[in-house]
């Protein structure tokens, strides 16, 4: 996802899996499109948000694992303001993920809520779930810079490039540890419930979370992997990182429940995984162990790329939105007489014209981010994921109202709130608005 006004982008992470095999629409979901470095991993002061009465974190969809951060399990139909993480600023992004939440702050802090059972939350769960955003102790000492949520696990990487994992392990995807056996000899694997150090080799620029797998981009450009990146039976799990062959000079990776992205810098999409949806975009629904060019692209420029669970999406330097993968529930966003899957990238019509600055995909959601600051989401509707206050399906493109009060700091109530970052998961969705005063008539 980007926001070309502040010049940076993370990637959200998004999974709808309890059987890491099969969506639990109801429960899990995702972690990032995510979440989650379009143009540049250099943030700055003028590229935070600064959590004031002039600006909130927005959050809306299902509520049952205490995602949304509000103080309760209830489902919101409309936006609501996470109301604790006010004194926490300023804000550098926010990711959703299935059916837990993060925050990271300008000086590196990291929040996180909702789901715990399995130490998703970065400590050890006193609770099954957290409604309320609370530090995770164990990084405080590190300056975190980006964040993915996967299935159930997590990954962030901290200013010097250093990555961590904390979660569900069970396909190594916490990365490597010592081996446990039981008594069958197979490898015994424990959740991480605590944040612990991996790819210990790599200085890592971006992480990216999928249903059971964890990659990686490094500041050489070079895209590295572990864990169970297929269904699990399909293949042997590995802990330790292995590179991804025959991509150099990575500029953005993105992941799905069980699909993989990579953009280059000569703009070139790569993809590789499960494809049984098309969500590779090769024009056929055959899965790939290797990395294959994406088709339907050439002639455009990419600035950014997004992985819902099973579908895909590309946005261009023109702010128009390129979508590919599972249609059902009209995520593509191609309209109510339109949710077919498709199998190759293809422009979004309905989107034509808003100049879209970043596109989330969620479970079996998706939303679009103008220039100007309006969000525009699409696709299953049920919990209240859309929005704007009806629980309907819909492949088009409808704009979520920002209803909520103005500042009160002698702010005048002559202006709106703009959305500056959007964060979809499983789910529930996530965003930054801020204040914008209209501009005088006089």
């Amino acid at each position: 996802m980007m926001v070309v006004d502040v010049g940076w982008r993370y990637e959200i992470c998004w999974h709808s899996l309890v059987n890491p095999t099969q969506v639990i629409e109801g429960s899990l979901s995702l972690s990032y499109s995510s979440f989650f470095l379009s143009h540049s991993l250099k943030l700055s002061v003028s590229s935070t948000f600064f959590m004031d009465s002039r600006s909130h974190i927005i959050a809306w969809g299902a509520g049952e694992d205490g995602q949304l951060g509000i103080g309760n399990n209830e489902d919101k139909e409309w936006v609501c303001v996470i109301k604790s993480l006010h004194s926490h600023h300023p804000l550098r992004s926010v990711v959703a993920g299935s059916r837990n939440s993060l925050a990271i702050c300008q000086d590196g802090k990291l929040f996180t809520w909702g789901w715990n059972q399995r130490g998703t939350l970065g400590h050890p769960p006193e609770t099954r779930t957290e409604n309320v955003p609370s530090q995770v102790k164990a990084l405080s000492n590190v300056k975190i810079v980006q964040a993915a949520i996967g299935g159930w696990h997590c990954l962030a990487v901290d200013d010097q490039g250093r990555a961590y994992a904390w979660g569900g392990n069970e396909y190594g995807q916490c990365g490597e540890e010592p081996e446990r056996k039981d008594d069958t000899g197979r490898p015994l694997r424990r959740d991480i419930v605590i944040p612990q150090r991996c790819a210990h080799k790599l200085v890592v620029r971006q992480v990216a979370a999928g249903g059971t797998h964890s990659v990686v981009l490094t500041r050489e450009g070079h895209v590295w992997t572990w864990g169970q990146p297929w269904p699990p039976g399909d293949i042997k799990q590995i802990s330790v990182p292995v590179r991804v062959q025959g991509l150099d000079n990575v500029r953005l990776i993105a992941v799905g429940a069980f699909h993989n992205l990579a953009l280059q810098e000569d703009g070139t999409l790569w993809a590789w995984g499960n494809n049984e949806y098309g969500q590779l975009g090769t024009g056929d629904t055959q899965p790939r162990s290797q990395p294959i060019p994406v088709q339907g692209l050439s002639g455009l420029t990419l600035v950014d790329i997004a992985a819902g669970g099973w579908h895909s999406t590309a946005l261009t330097d023109e702010g128009e939105v390129y979508g590919w993968g599972r249609g059902e529930h009209g995520r593509l966003g191609f309209g109510d007489s339109d949710k077919s899957s498709k199998m190759v990238p293809q422009r979004v019509q309905l989107l034509a014209g808003e100049d879209i600055v970043q596109v989330s995909c969620g479970g079996t959601h998706s939303v679009a981010l103008t220039r100007d600051g309006r969000m525009f989401s699409f696709g299953r509707g049920d919990h209240g994921r859309l929005g704007y206050g009806r629980k309907v399906t819909t492949g088009q493109p409808m704009e979520v109202p920002i209803d909520i009060p103005p500042p009160q700091n002698g702010v005048t109530d002559e202006g709106h709130w703009i959305a500056k970052l959007v964060a979809c998961g499983g789910r529930h969705t996530l965003a930054i608005v801020e204040w914008k005063e209209d501009e005088s008539k006089d």
